[in-house]
């Protein structure tokens, strides 16, 4: 449904819709007045007298809505009481019309979407911070929902099914997640939604069709082009047509799974290092068993299978396609089936495999895969496709290697280009590096910090965001020298800096400790949530600064630093 206009207003909407009982029930109220005042009445003397305009408006007020009365001024004549009894069924059924017009014009979806619109155009325009603006709320758009919470980010969703609006209230947000349920292919409903908010600082296209993530794409640009947009794509097309309206980042799921096997085949340790620096927050990661060079097995040649045979193909690894249809690569081994039953792997030579990709559009499928290929070669390394996140109960109770969750690979990759943009530099330099380097950070970023996804976060040293280090970069400071705990300053900071990042390309991958800071710089930096907060304190309050760099504990008030200021010889000369 197309969002209402902003100057229409539901009072108009519900006056309109309520025009004809009100029309009834003015028309009786007249009437019935105008009827009083001419039936003819007695006084107290018995003379002839009639009702006043006053009294008739006020006897049929309170007659028409209690239906309890008293004949006022004087006792009413038997022609004012005839007159009185059609009144009071006259009234009956009006009121009676209204009621059901209003019961029915409750209920009407129209009128309840309406409501919620307008409710929501509210909700984003009150909005004075930083937001981002979801466009589906299926499982890729709940996964990031939740992180961007989790994140203290807050977010705004237009999701065209009802039932799936419904199911944000009852989540357990921290902060309210205003949601539309609209078609977010309307330019205008982008607009309502808050695309060209001030405060709107990304925009994630994440439905299942492509067309509709498209459409996002051409308005976002062409709206609001400085918004960075995130969009799904499943198809070449989508995403070359996407790239040439300047899209800045497009994100297709099975692409990106084959980047990450390439790099796994290649450098299985620079592959576990990345999945654990992308891992959604809250999540605990462990390494995964490399995989094997060897004959390999792929169940499936669709989109997905392509983008994997491919990558095999390039790494010099053999592999043989289990299918229903002759793969187009004729120099491939090719075996006619679906892989879940015994047959077909046996032909594929699954005994002597060292690995399997069940990697079909069926989940009950991958999983009978699964199984079977289990059955016949314990030592083969599974790498499972797991289409809908809510089968993950099922997927989790088999014991895979590698489980591929397109909502997942799409959640890493927007958080990691969205609220850490440096991040993507750093895992660029990063895949450039041997295996050796990549094992020896792995090592000792997780023995530091654990298997559980740490907070990745940047900081750039400038007046606004880091006020107290800036003023101090004309004395020298060295990086090792803030990576001290404010507290404490005889104890590190629990995070590490990853990259450095500077204007004239002079960027260093993990920087040495004695490398001085100049204003401008980015940092990228990995540790706890509270070191993230801490350190944040040293950038911004002179007091922490001060002491991780001198141990100095400066005075606390204003005139404190003033006294604190005065030289020795002024305080001796004073005190003479």
């Amino acid at each position: 449904m197309t969002p209402l206009p902003r100057h229409q207003s539901i009072f108009f909407l519900i006056m309109r819709r309520m025009r004809a009982p009100l029309i009834l029930l003015i028309s009786i109220m007249a009437i019935s007045v105008l009827g009083l005042t001419l039936a003819p009445g007695v006084d107290a003397d018995g003379n002839p007298a009639h009702l006043s305009f006053f009294h008739s408006l006020y006897f049929i007020s309170y007659t028409a809505t209690t239906i309890g009365f008293g004949e006022i001024p004087y006792a009413f004549s038997d022609q004012q009481r005839l007159w009185v009894i059609l009144c009071i069924y006259m009234s009956v059924v009006g009121w009676a019309y209204t009621v059901g017009t209003v019961f029915a014009l409750l209920a009407d979806r129209n009128l309840q979407q309406a409501i919620r619109t307008q409710r929501f155009l509210r909700a984003v325009q009150r909005l004075r911070e930083p937001f981002y603006l979801v466009c589906g709320y299926g499982e890729t758009g709940r996964l990031i929902c939740d992180a961007l919470d989790r994140l203290g980010f807050r977010a705004v969703v237009v999701e065209q099914d009802d039932s799936k609006v419904g199911e944000i209230e009852l989540h357990s947000y921290h902060a309210d997640v205003p949601a539309l349920s609209a078609d977010a292919r309307n330019p205008e409903t982008l607009k309502f939604a808050g695309l060209t908010h001030p405060n709107c600082i990304g925009i994630i296209a994440l439905t299942n069709d492509d067309g509709t993530n498209l459409a996002i794409a051409i308005a976002a640009r062409l709206l609001a082009p400085k918004v960075p947009a995130l969009c799904r794509a499943e198809t070449q097309e989508t995403a070359a047509n996407m790239a040439s309206f300047g899209t800045r980042h497009i994100i297709n799921p099975f692409e990106k799974f084959s980047e990450y096997l390439a790099l796994a085949l290649h450098a299985p340790a620079a592959w576990n290092l990345l999945t654990w620096l992308t891992g959604l927050p809250g999540t605990t990661m462990q390494r995964e068993r490399d995989p094997p060079h060897g004959e390999w097995i792929l169940c499936g040649h669709g989109r997905f299978g392509r983008m994997l045979a491919h990558v095999m193909e390039q790494a010099a690894v053999p592999v043989t396609i289990i299918d229903r249809q002759a793969p187009s690569i004729p120099s491939t081994r090719w075996v006619q089936g679906d892989g879940t039953g015994a047959p077909a792997l046996e032909a594929a030579g699954v005994r002597r495999a060292v690995g399997i990709v069940a990697g079909t559009s069926n989940d009950v499928d991958n999983l009978s895969i699964a199984v079977t290929a289990r059955e016949l070669n314990r030592g083969l390394f599974v790498i499972l496709r797991q289409n809908h996140y809510a089968n993950h109960a099922l997927f989790e109770a088999f014991n895979y290697d590698v489980n591929v969750v397109p909502s997942q690979i799409i959640a890493h990759e927007c958080l990691a280009i969205l609220t850490t943009p440096l991040l993507v530099p750093f895992l660029e330099e990063m895949k450039r590096r041997d295996e050796a380097w990549c094992d020896r950070l792995l090592r000792r970023l997780t023995e530091r910090f654990g298997w559980e996804v740490p907070a990745v976060w940047s900081e750039r040293i400038n007046l606004a965001r880091a006020p107290a280090l800036y003023r101090r970069l004309m004395k020298g400071v060295e990086l090792q020298s803030l990576l001290r705990d404010p507290s404490n300053r005889d104890e590190p900071l629990a995070c590490e800096v990853l990259y450095l990042h500077r204007d004239d390309d002079d960027h260093l991958l993990i920087p040495e400790p004695d490398t001085e800071l100049r204003a401008g710089d980015e940092l990228l930096l990995i540790g706890s949530p509270d070191a993230r907060r801490e350190f944040g304190l040293i950038l911004s309050h002179e007091h922490a600064l001060a002491y991780v760099l001198s141990g100095k504990d400066l005075p606390g008030g204003w005139i404190w630093e003033r006294l604190s200021r005065r030289k020795p010889s002024d305080a001796a000369s004073s005190c003479n």
